[in-house]
């Protein structure tokens, strides 16, 4: 018996978040390595890796409340990683195609947190 193949998107969001930061960790492996990309770097893998972290807390909350603020900080975090991302493309406009990848899914995680957290209220 075959598996049928996984969707684009997973819809496992733990799953989903960890392979964005993995991918946000192989592009930065790839950059050249200078002061500004040092810094940008630094924060965009904080902010990625903080996204996947703050959904598992989630998943783990002790109450509603607590899950309601996590996924608010799930929420703010891929904001801020796609904001490091659009730096980064300013910085490295020759790695266009890669970062709008990531870009698209920052984004599309912001949206569905964004809608997690609004039906969650």
């Amino acid at each position: 018996m075959t598996q049928a193949p996984k969707p684009k998107h997973s819809f496992d969001l733990e799953e989903r978040t960890l392979e964005f930061a993995k991918e946000v960790i192989r592009l930065c492996k790839q950059l050249p390595q200078n002061v500004i990309n040092k810094e940008i770097i630094s924060q965009l893998i904080r902010a990625s890796g903080s996204v996947g972290a703050n959904y598992r807390e989630a998943n783990d909350a002790l109450s509603k409340k607590d899950f309601n603020h996590r996924i608010k900080i799930t929420r703010k975090e891929s904001k801020e990683t796609y904001y490091w991302l659009e730096l980064l493309h300013e910085a490295n406009p020759e790695y266009k195609e890669e970062i709008n990848k990531l870009s698209g899914e920052a984004l599309e995680l912001k949206k569905i947190f964004s809608s997690i957290a609004d039906k969650s209220s």
